[in-house]
């Protein structure tokens, strides 16, 4: 429900009937989007109907801002489909991320891997298929599925949240399933459905890059006193702060280490 032309649409009725404040409407969008206005885009609605495997779906749900009816498995059995990693796609636990991998196993670990994942959905789902041919119910016969069966539901949300959900999801934090969901959504859906919209949100909030104010001080420091005054700015506000073996780590001071990066800057308590 809605397009581009709904956005515009809403903004414009703010000025009365007649009178615009910007004459084109990608103009006017870009504005919106640049300045953070988020009600006109509440006027663009979809739905989608989703196949998500349960460990992804946990994570989708989370995003409280959509209106979701879920398939349930108390009322049908549960959807014989499960999602199965390829050997090649098992990733190791992050070293500085506790929420997150980094690069993959050796692919022989990994096909040990994918074998037993196939035997033990296998059994899963034979264990569940006994207790329903033993007459069990349905809302306890699947306790004990696993977490990569798949679930459906229809999840319908307004313009404005879905693009937080993308925003989040296509991250290159996220995890690579859900990233995968968020991308198609957003390239093969968004992009079609609210073209202007899409291009503004790419430019003002998915590849634009945010600094706090203790950040622009420490860039500011840097660029206009040199790498020294950044390093005292770092340190005055915490960031740099060494124990018995060394820097300690600092979530906070590796993000803007990640924005230099991106800006092609050097990082001033590196060189």
């Amino acid at each position: 429900m809605g397009s581009d032309a709904s956005i515009v649409q809403a903004a414009r009725i703010s000025y009365g009937s007649g009178t615009k404040q910007v004459n084109k409407d990608r103009g006017l969008i870009r504005y919106l989007m640049r300045h953070w206005h988020s009600t006109p885009f509440e006027m663009c609605e979809i739905k989608l109907h989703v196949r998500v495997p349960m460990d992804i779906w946990r994570q989708w749900i989370r995003h409280r801002t959509a209106s979701v009816n879920e398939y349930s498995t108390r009322y049908s059995e549960a959807i014989d489909s499960t999602q199965r990693t390829a050997k090649d796609s098992w990733r190791l636990q992050s070293t500085d991320n506790n929420q997150g991998s980094s690069g993959n196993i050796d692919t022989k670990i990994g096909n040990t891997l994918s074998q037993r994942e196939q035997e033990l959905q296998t059994l899963a789902v034979d264990v569940y298929n006994e207790r329903l041919d033993n007459g069990i119910a349905r809302e306890q016969a699947r306790k004990d599925l696993p977490l990569s069966t798949y679930t459906e539901a229809y999840w319908k949300v307004n313009l404005h949240n879905l693009f937080h959900f993308l925003r989040l999801r296509m991250d290159d934090h996220a995890q690579y399933e859900i990233r995968c969901y968020a991308k198609t959504i957003g390239e093969e859906i968004v992009k079609k459905w609210c073209p202007i919209a899409w291009e503004a949100f790419l430019d003002y909030r998915y590849h634009a890059t945010q600094f706090s104010q203790l950040e622009t001080e420490i860039l500011q420091a840097t660029l206009t006193a040199g790498p020294e005054a950044g390093i005292q700015r770092a340190k005055e506000i915490g960031l740099l702060s060494y124990g018995e073996k060394g820097l300690k780590r600092n979530r906070e001071r590796r993000e803007l280490e990640e924005k230099f990066i991106h800006l092609g800057l050097p990082i001033p308590w590196k060189n």
